[in-house]
């Protein structure tokens, strides 16, 4: 595999409750040269997240059809989640695997983003290394005001306009983010019963998620690299995480922080759980993180893994 160049993008779309929706976006995606590894909805956040990998101009295609049939079928002003979100296809990272820097992700990243707005009139944002501005590199700063603001503003504020297409968004689909980034791990830590809890999701219990979340996250002074929210999946408080850096912050020690921080409250924390797939060198079998995990199967959660054994397109 080390001579192959494969990319991986990981395309998050606004609807995870209509299974329906979210299967005819995945098939739209079906592109030779292109392997689906892994996709899931989440209801509560009205998310859905899908990952394939495969030969670059390949995956560029099949992520650009992804985005132009969410577009068709997802309508944001009847669209409601906890997540943020500025569009169908909100978000459609570039990420290098094998033989493929990351700067060649940043070039497939801007072919998309001029594919998705030529072909199907949704504008563009491009964020992380594909930033073509420096106040666009945080996907949390493009996503300001979410599909609303957006709508609200760009038209007239010309600082909120996007890299291509426009200058109003899409209005049903809104805009995508498209970007290109090393490995991101969206790993999430329910907490679980105990003295500070009860069994089903009060006020208290969210707003100690919002605590952790708060405490542990970069911009507050916390973990490098980690990105946190308090939300209510499952009518369970959840910390949601999405970690930039695995390898300077490793997951072991961020699921320590948020036990520790946990127990400071006289809360436990529950089960962890993965969203996507997480690279061969963050894998450590024996830790506790993996091990709280229900049914973690590394032959189906690992990328590398994965890709012998990809997945059949529904």
């Amino acid at each position: 595999m080390a001579d192959v160049q494969i990319i991986e993008c990981v395309p998050n779309f606004s609807e995870g409750r209509d299974r329906d929706k979210v299967e005819a976006i995945v098939r739209a995606m079906r592109v030779d040269g292109v392997h689906l590894l892994d996709y899931s909805l989440d209801a509560d956040h009205n998310r859905s997240v899908v990952t394939i990998a495969g030969a670059p101009e390949a995956v560029v295609e099949a992520a650009v059809r992804g985005a132009g049939e969410a577009a068709k079928l997802i309508d944001l002003t009847r669209q409601k989640g906890e997540h943020p979100r500025i569009g169908a296809a909100d978000v459609v990272p570039f990420v290098p695997v094998s033989s493929v820097s990351l700067v060649q992700c940043v070039m497939l990243a801007r072919q998309a983003g001029r594919e998705i707005w030529n072909r199907f009139g949704v504008p563009v944002y491009f964020y992380e290394a594909a930033a073509a501005r420096p106040d666009r590199v945080n996907l949390e700063d493009v996503r300001r005001g979410q599909f609303e603001g957006l709508l609200r503003d760009a038209a007239r504020d010309t600082a909120r306009r996007p890299d291509v297409g426009g200058p109003e968004p899409h209005s049903t689909a809104g805009a995508s983010a498209v970007g290109a980034r090393t490995f991101l791990i969206a790993y999430n830590i329910y907490l679980g019963s105990g003295a500070g809890l009860t069994q089903s999701a009060n006020q208290a219990d969210v707003s100690l998620a919002r605590t952790i979340a708060k405490e542990i996250r970069a911009s507050s002074g916390g973990l490098l690299g980690v990105k946190a929210m308090g939300v209510v999946v499952n009518g369970r408080p959840q910390v949601s995480m999405n970690i930039t850096d695995f390898q300077k912050t490793p997951v072991a020690k961020i699921h320590a922080a948020v036990a520790q921080i946990a127990a400071r409250h006289g809360a436990m924390i529950g089960e962890g759980e993965l969203i996507g797939l997480i690279p061969e060198l963050s894998y450590e079998p024996e830790a506790d993180w993996i091990r709280q995990i229900p049914q973690f199967d590394p032959e189906e959660k690992v990328l590398e893994r994965r890709l012998h054994h990809p997945l059949d397109w529904p």
